[in-house]
């Protein structure tokens, strides 16, 4: 298993070379930069003449390195991280780049993985209840809300969920992780439920679409294996009907979820960001989007290349529990 993992972990390094280049590319790809921002700041705001605001931002543009072709700008960015573990400096921020991922990826992680739990525990056993339960009422009503969580946008549900917050329930706190008065205070049950109170419908919206894909694949999988010839020698053995299903088919209908594993968690991540978006919390999303505005373009690229290395992670973990729960993976693997 080892051997396997070290194997894995050196063919996506490769990826991750060609992802950093995609990516530093798309994003200087449009044109201005950092630079044209001060530009238009110094002359909407600070009332300079074109010339005057043109001249401050060539300075700034050459001062940073602006000014140079993207290829250099690429290597420098590329061998900071390398070499000095430094993703460069965000001129937006005005703060090291690390201490801006530092600061919100943490967060974004934290509610991905909450998501992941409750998608995959709700959805597994919804689509186990329906299956077991084909054409009732009850797999007709979890089919309905399966179709309504992978077929309705993720930033409809929470421009919805913003309106009835704000204009129906005078709802203010939106924005925020915290209360003002938990913002410093130390951890403690009140400022739990409070965290809770803000960041329910981010963890909501987002588990729904993961729910929704869990449920209806679990159900189709395991409706396949309960006719499957070993299920009915389990039950000619004379095995109750739930040892019969939770011992032999659901283990084995369990084999596509463990693999969509390997994105689930980009997944969660652009689920998390989409809504986090719309309720500005200080999370990965925001500084995306922020950063692409501005030009702020190592802030952008850094970003983007973790979601590149949590796909890349999350497949890698996809494969490890596979092997695990399947015995002929691993000797066709070749793992020990």
């Amino acid at each position: 298993m080892l051997r396997f993992l070290l194997v894995r972990i050196a063919s996506a390094i490769p990826v991750l070379i060609i992802l950093s280049v995609v990516t530093f590319a798309i994003i200087q790809a449009p044109p201005g930069d950092y630079a044209d921002f001060i530009r238009s700041q110094l002359m909407n705001q600070g009332g300079a003449s074109f010339e005057q605001a043109d001249a401050q931002a060539q300075i700034y543009r050459h001062e940073h390195g602006l000014d140079r072709p993207i290829v250099v700008q690429y290597f420098n960015w590329i061998g900071g991280i390398l070499t000095r573990g430094d993703f460069g400096y965000s001129m937006f921020y005005n703060k090291p780049v690390a201490d801006v991922v530092g600061e919100r990826l943490p967060r974004t992680l934290a509610l991905a993985l909450v998501c992941h739990l409750f998608a995959s525990v709700l959805g597994i056993g919804f689509g186990i209840w329906a299956a077991t339960r084909q054409y009732s009422w009850i797999d007709s009503l979890l089919s309905g809300i399966s179709f309504l969580g992978m077929t309705v946008p993720r930033f409809l549900m929470a421009l919805i969920i913003v309106y009835i917050l704000v204009f129906q329930l005078n709802v203010s706190e939106i924005g925020s992780f915290y209360s003002p008065q938990f913002g410093g205070a130390p951890w403690s049950w009140d400022k739990f439920v409070d965290l809770v109170k803000h960041v329910w419908p981010v963890v909501a919206i987002a588990t729904f679409g993961g729910l929704a894909y869990n449920m209806r694949v679990m159900r189709g999988n395991l409706l396949d294996t309960l006719n499957a010839q070993y299920v009915e020698t389990a039950r000619a053995k004379g095995l109750s009907g739930g040892a019969v299903i939770m011992r032999h088919a659901v283990p084995n209908a369990l084999h596509p979820l463990v693999m969509y594993q390997g994105v689930v968690l980009p997944y969660m991540l652009t689920g998390e960001i989409e809504t986090a978006i719309i309720f500005a919390l200080p999370t990965v999303g925001p500084a995306i989007v922020g950063s692409m505005a501005v030009g702020d373009v190592y802030v952008t690229a850094t970003f983007m290349m973790v979601l590149s290395a949590t796909l890349i992670v999350g497949n890698i973990i996809a494969d490890m529990l596979l092997a695990l729960l399947d015995p002929r993976v691993r000797q066709q693997g070749g793992i020990n």
